[in-house]
């Protein structure tokens, strides 16, 4: 965990919280002092404590402070978060505190005392991360389960090897529990991250499995959360949770304020020259580019390389091993500019990220802030740069009305449509040429034609 993450993660504003039918302002003149403010003052254990400080975390935000308060010793929650607002930490802190101070509890191989399901592999390996950050000062191991990637290097994470926290996609994990390979009779704490993605993903069958080979919910804690409440997703934190506290996060403002919000009305043929330009013009210090289909992805991908504009792409056409390669070289300044799907619009946090340019808009509302909630992270400033065409702008509407807001659209200037230069390089792929071998006689000349020619 970045400190940059970090102090995202801890530190937002701007929420406000219910829990046990409380309403707890997170800011604001109407504000009151709440009780539990800082982390010192929760009764962490000593290491885990050790491991907050250094990470730069002071004091909790409303969500950590609704849930920490209320299921340290055990209580179930079920909670509506967004992205940003420390319920990562919060649900991970909570579960190292129990697990550390169970220091009578016996290690099995493949037995996980906690389990964190999760809808995508980079959310798992993002929540993977943070975990390892905070348990770094303790003897608590965390181990990754997620597809894309062989299986038998997963594999050996569990082979008499003692697993305290497993954070998972459904599949793999039922795959490793088919195998018996991983046994959930031991789990303390099951936590079901980003529940409403998991419904549309089509992985709730999978998850009512893991759950049923968990102990029953009178004999674990369990922690839910999803970004959305429907009667759906209600009726499965109903079926999975034990009397568990309610913890509502909305956001006030649902952007921040430090983030400047731009749309360019524009033509589809102008998109491109517009795109181009805007990187050539402006400063763009790191910027995400969305696009909404991997085909759209890869078009935009490839145009750009002949441009000679340096960057790299993510999609879910990409395997899993070079996503995560491209991810980190885009983390580690490689690359400036990333071309992706929305799997880069929710649980993967870069710092610095200075733009976030929607090639097309959203066909989601919510997957707007989602997108753009990847740049003024942590106090920083951004900008977040859409087009509009003909085919796109009737999106308009319910992004604004979801973030009960207009979006400033505006005619883009006269130098941001300046004429494209001459294509940098080709990228066409050489044809393989097929050996005469293979050739059908069909296809070979005709001895009479090549004389008269």
């Amino acid at each position: 965990m970045t400190q940059e993450h970090a102090i995202d993660t801890m530190n937002n504003d701007g929420t406000t919280v219910r829990g046990d039918d409380a309403v707890i302002p997170a800011a604001g003149p109407a504000a009151s002092a709440p009780e539990i403010t800082r982390f010192e003052d929760l009764g962490l254990p000593e290491e885990l404590l050790t491991a907050v400080n250094s990470l730069g975390f002071t004091s909790c935000t409303p969500i950590q402070e609704a849930i920490l308060s209320r299921v340290i010793d055990g209580g179930d929650a079920a909670g509506q978060s967004q992205t940003g607002t420390g319920k990562t930490a919060a649900f991970l802190i909570s579960i190292m505190t129990r697990l550390l101070r169970d220091e009578t509890a016996e290690h099995q191989p493949g037995s996980p005392r906690a389990l964190i399901l999760a809808p995508t592999r980079e959310l798992v390996c993002q929540i993977e991360k943070d975990a390892l950050d905070l348990a770094r000062f303790t003897s608590l191991t965390v181990a990754s389960a997620y597809g894309g990637i062989a299986s038998d290097q997963q594999r050996r994470q569990f082979i008499n090897k003692r697993v305290d926290i497993l954070v998972a996609t459904p599949g793999r994990l039922l795959d490793f529990m088919r195998q018996k390979v991983i046994r959930l009779g031991r789990v303390r704490t099951l936590v079901i991250d980003e529940a409403d993605r998991m419904l549309d993903m089509g992985f709730i069958p999978d998850i009512r499995t893991i759950v049923h080979n968990t102990p029953p919910k009178n004999d674990r804690q369990t922690l839910f959360f999803s970004a959305t409440m429907t009667p759906e997703v209600l009726r499965l934190s109903e079926q999975w949770t034990n009397a568990p506290v309610r913890v509502n996060v909305e956001s006030e403002q649902v952007t921040a304020d430090s983030l400047e919000q731009i749309v360019y009305m524009v033509t589809v043929r102008e998109k491109f020259t517009l795109l181009y330009n805007l990187i050539h013009q402006q400063d763009f210090t790191r910027a995400i580019i969305f696009c909404n289909r991997k085909d759209e992805t890869n078009r935009l991908y490839t145009r750009l390389l002949e441009y000679n504009i340096h960057c790299t792409m993510l999609s879910g056409d990409v395997p899993q091993y070079k996503r995560m390669k491209r991810l980190e070289d885009f983390r580690a300044g490689k690359y400036s500019i990333l071309v992706a799907t929305d799997v880069a619009g929710r649980g993967i946090h870069v710092e610095g990220v200075s733009h976030v340019i929607n090639f097309h808009l959203p066909e989601e509302p919510e997957n707007y802030v989602h997108r753009i909630g990847r740049t003024a992270r942590a106090g920083a400033s951004g900008v977040s740069v859409s087009f509009a065409d003909e085919r796109e702008a009737f999106s308009l509407p319910d992004i604004e009305e979801y973030l009960d807001a207009p979006l400033p659209c505006i005619q883009p200037p006269v130098e941001l449509l300046a004429a494209l230069p001459p294509v940098a390089r080709s990228m066409a792929r050489p044809v393989k040429k097929s050996s005469g071998r293979n050739r059908s006689r069909r296809s070979r000349p005709s001895r009479t034609v090549s004389r008269a020619a």
